[in-house]
């Protein structure tokens, strides 16, 4: 990956933007996105919509989802502990002894997570997963008073994890999912910005989506794409403890992951691979049978329905503070979806 690239990457990730809060890093996207479209527009919800060739009647659409997990400051007890709802999925057993940061009015609270240690647990209580009750957020404050000094109900929280390499190529964060898949639809206009195009091309860092795929909806309202393109993480399935027969294959490193199924217009799913194969691009299949939980399920419902299809990071331990991804599958999720748009012309029919 190029230096700038990675730059821009690492930006994405070290700007908090847990879901209802992604502003900060829509900013940085629209900022380096600016140079390679058209036009960069946000709209009401907050998503960010840069455009190449918006003219042309013919509407291609990338949508990555650009904000994270989280939690949401809700209760402040009497002696200043913080109780929190989440924003998003989390697995409750990673929760706990996990350093976080508040982000406040007046910048950001550092805080770490807290449960009764192990050695004070009945032996029954070892035995459960601690429900979000029985989790906090330790500040160091004094009292409640003193806490309402520095956070208040409705402060939105994250992981306190930054980016690392693990190799060369595969590297650590939290929130790859799915800062990725804005990071491939900003990237994948700088591939075109010198390229002449027959249809327009919509990329937009969608807001929302790890509470319902909301950004996507209302974004596709506004654009009406005719093609619309979801990208987002799917599960690496090359680690210990899983059961291929039920998940399927999907390696770390071995290339975006192009979906076949009732999701993925076959005609959208036929011209990504002859895409990849072109343009020598490593890829991979992915079965799913039903409409999946990411943009592309809202994209394919849009107005009267769009020819939509789905291009997946594989990616290991999501939903973690410590995702893995391989910088090489990102660059070439990019490299993707910028051939598949040069293939896209104003006859193309993708109906069915």
């Amino acid at each position: 990956m190029r230096q700038a690239s990675l730059t821009f990457l690492k930006d994405l990730l070290n700007s908090p933007s847990p879901s209802g809060f992604e502003q900060p890093v829509a900013k940085i996207w629209r900022e380096y996105v600016r140079k390679f479209a058209d036009s960069v527009e946000q709209d009401y919800h907050g998503n960010s919509i840069a455009g190449r060739n918006t003219k042309a009647k013919k509407r291609l659409m990338f949508a990555g989802h650009c904000d994270e997990l989280g939690f949401l400051v809700h209760y402040i007890n009497e002696k200043g502990f913080i109780y929190f709802k989440t924003i998003g999925g989390h697995d409750r057993t990673m929760i706990s002894g996990r350093r976080v940061k508040i982000l406040t009015k007046d910048g950001e609270v550092a805080g770490v997570t807290g449960k009764k240690a192990i050695h004070l647990l009945t032996p029954e209580e070892r035995k459960k997963v601690p429900e979000f009750e029985n989790l906090w957020i330790d500040i160091g404050a004094t009292s409640k008073e003193d806490a309402e000094k520095s956070v208040s109900i409705g402060d939105p929280v994250v992981y306190d994890m930054g980016f690392q390499h693990i190799t060369n190529d595969l590297v650590t964060s939290r929130a790859f999912d799915n800062k990725v898949g804005a990071f491939a639809v900003a990237e994948a206009l700088r591939h075109l910005h010198k390229d002449t195009l027959d249809v327009a091309v919509y990329s937009v860092a969608t807001v929302q989506e790890e509470i319902g795929l909301r950004g996507a909806r209302t974004s596709a309202s506004g654009i009406a794409p005719d093609i619309g393109i979801g990208i987002d993480v799917t599960h690496a399935t090359d680690h210990p403890e899983i059961d291929m027969r039920k998940t399927g294959e999907v390696k770390l490193g071995g290339g975006p992951v192009i979906l076949r199924g009732a999701n993925a217009n076959p005609k959208v799913a036929a011209m990504l691979v002859k895409a990849a194969e072109g343009e020598q691009i490593p890829y991979q299949l992915q079965a799913i049978a039903g409409g999946i939980p990411s943009d592309a399920n809202e994209l394919q419902l849009a107005g009267s329905g769009t020819a939509a299809g789905a291009v997946s990071i594989p990616l290991r331990y999501m939903h973690t503070p410590s995702e893995i991804v391989s910088l090489s599958d990102v660059a070439n999720s990019a490299k993707l979806l910028a051939a598949f748009a040069k293939r896209v012309t104003a006859t193309t029919d993708f109906r069915l």
